[in-house]
């Protein structure tokens, strides 16, 4: 058994450690918040004097059960416009020769380098100037997919790019329709590609304020209550809503980490 450098052995250490102080640089903050949000004084919370008062407050307050709903719907719409979209633009990308490949998947992720105020100001412009309608949820959705499109869609190539497309050849070639190839040799095949980009484009529909706040009018989402809430000053209440959807996204996290571990879901195309 060789032995081991004096120097690689601290390399190794430095580099643990630098990762432990990056991991503790983003995650404190996550931990702190959920801490604040049980204890009775949140100004310096020491000696700690626990308490659930601002939850059972948190699960009085009808705006942010409003404001629940419509996060969610708006997290789904989202995600499925943008998942289907970038889908479809990848597998086309890809599946088929097209002379202007890279100007087009240019196109599909330009979006990621516009600041969402803009495309917040700019949709809502064009809804009300050109489209004649209000702010609603569904002009929200479809604001959110211009910028969740991009995720997608580099989700999606990232893991496609791999994808040997002759499987599709194969199956039109014994009979099969285009519709029956894509349902039964495409579509089991990159569905694990399409869950991981509809996840990313749920979480950043979820939580977007800026794009949404220009587009929903009156309509609440949790982002612009908690943020409306901040004119009276930064409450428990928002320490615990913030506490809770982290929780629920580590969680979401944790179970697809196990189910991938157990080999139940199979992010990405692996070719054999």
């Amino acid at each position: 058994m060789a032995a081991v450098n004096p120097g690689e052995r601290a390399v190794t250490t430095l580099q643990s450690l630098l990762l432990g102080l990056l991991y503790v640089f983003l995650y404190f903050p996550i931990f702190y918040i959920a801490y604040l949000s049980v204890m009775q004084n949140s100004v310096w919370p020491f000696p700690p004097e626990f308490t659930a008062a601002w939850y059972a407050r948190l699960a009085i307050m009808s705006d942010f059960h409003d404001g629940l709903i419509n996060s969610v719907l708006l997290g789904f719409g989202s995600g499925a416009l943008s998942t289907l979209f970038a889908g479809l633009a990848v597998v086309g990308l890809l599946k088929y020769p097209v002379r202007w490949r890279g100007p087009m998947a240019i196109l599909y992720v330009s979006p990621l380098f516009v600041a969402h105020v803009l495309i917040g100001i700019s949709s809502l412009m064009f809804n009300r100037g050109v489209l004649d309608l209000p702010g609603t949820l569904a002009s929200a959705i479809v604001a959110n997919s211009t910028y969740g499109i991009s995720f997608a869609f580099l989700v999606i190539l990232a893991q496609l790019v791999r994808y040997d497309w002759r499987l599709d050849d194969v199956g039109q070639v014994f009979g099969a329709t285009p519709f029956r190839c894509f349902r039964e040799v495409t579509l089991p095949n990159i569905w694990p590609a399409m869950l991981g980009a509809f996840l990313i484009t749920f979480l950043l529909a979820f939580n977007e304020l800026e794009i949404s706040f220009y587009n929903l009018g009156a309509i609440p989402t949790l982002p612009t209550v908690a943020w409306g809430s901040l004119r009276y000053g930064l409450k428990p209440e928002l320490f615990a809503l913030a506490a809770l959807v982290n929780g629920l996204v580590f969680v979401v996290f944790v179970v697809m980490y196990v189910l991938m571990r157990m080999g139940v879901v199979r992010f990405g195309y692996r070719g054999k």
